[in-house]
């Protein structure tokens, strides 16, 4: 039974459609998008840069023709090193320009800054299951949150987009403790939050038994959330992982990140506390897939029609 909710705008993501980096073979950016717009979605991300097309007139009027809005675009930085290296700030800057210049002045896309997940070993190993031992130390926290900084100082000044955040699994900011830690190294008129549901809840590295630690996460970070990233997470999956410690990419191929409703989040929770606490942005879907898992358009209908059923 549908329930009325506050008005939110539904979005999906070119990760749900296998775009997850490397030279694998990928949906094309214009079926990926008639895919989207098919499904019921008024809103995409950007995906790797380099996948949709670089011309900004050019990705404006597709987006255009399926009356889309473009939300933001996912950089992942090397934020941990002693010092920001051109290649990145170049990558950054690439982007949040294509934002800008791609925006329909609906809303302006977000830079979604995110650390380089998967390039240390033990985090890569361990994501899931990190442990206090396996955190950065005080000195470098500060670094890699100045650096944070550093970069939404850098798009703002170059682009006037704002930049938010995105704690991730298998990076150095994926527990809820480190999320703390950086909001409060950070600006808050620099930088907020993207919250994503899954990765918030396999980050707490402990079982979700009464699927409610989406709405603590969302309680808990609320004065800094800027956008939300609607995402399941197989209970079982995540069980397994934890306990054969699996490493992060094998737990997203077996399928940790499952359609909405198959996991553990109380999503009628989520929504509701959303609208308790008077969010008014976008919701992005997400179901990150490799580009060879699954069924993207299948998958896509599923989940709309999954939030359709919860009143949005």
């Amino acid at each position: 039974m549908t329930t009325h909710r506050a008005n939110f705008p539904i979005a999906n993501a070119p990760c749900s459609w296998g775009v997850m980096g490397g030279d694998v073979p990928m949906t094309p950016f214009r079926t990926m998008l008639d895919e989207l717009a098919s499904s019921g979605y008024v809103g995409t991300e950007l995906g790797d840069y380099g996948y949709m097309h670089p011309d900004p007139e050019v990705l404006r009027e597709e987006l255009a023709k399926r009356k889309l809005t473009m939300l933001g675009g996912f950089v992942p930085v090397h934020l941990s090193r002693d010092v920001l290296s051109q290649d990145d700030l170049d990558d950054v800057l690439r982007v949040a320009h294509l934002l800008a210049d791609t925006s329909d002045d609906v809303r302006k896309p977000r830079l979604i800054l995110a650390d380089a997940d998967g390039t240390n070993p033990t985090r890569f190993e361990n994501a899931g299951r990190i442990t206090t031992s396996m955190q950065l130390e005080g000195d470098v926290m500060a670094r890699f949150a100045r650096h944070v900084d550093e970069v939404a100082d850098l798009v703002q000044a170059e682009t006037g987009l704002p930049t938010a955040f995105h704690p991730h699994c298998a990076g150095w900011i994926e527990t809820p403790d480190e999320v703390d830690a950086l909001l409060a190294a950070t600006h808050p008129d620099r930088v907020n939050l993207v919250f994503d549901t899954a990765h918030h809840v396999y980050g707490t590295g402990r079982d979700d038994e009464d699927g409610r630690s989406a709405v603590q996460g969302i309680e808990r970070f609320w004065g800094r959330i800027d956008t939300v990233h609607v995402k399941d997470c197989s209970r079982e999956i995540a069980r397994t992982s934890r306990e054969d410690a699996w490493a992060y990419d094998a737990s997203v191929r077996a399928g940790l990140y499952c359609e909405l409703g198959q996991g553990s989040i109380d999503f009628a929770a989520v929504l509701a506390t959303l609208e308790r606490l008077g969010y008014q942005d976008w919701l992005t879907v997400e179901q990150d897939v490799f580009p060879d898992m699954g069924t993207p358009l299948e998958s896509a209908r599923r989940n709309r029609a999954y939030l359709a059923s919860l009143g949005v």
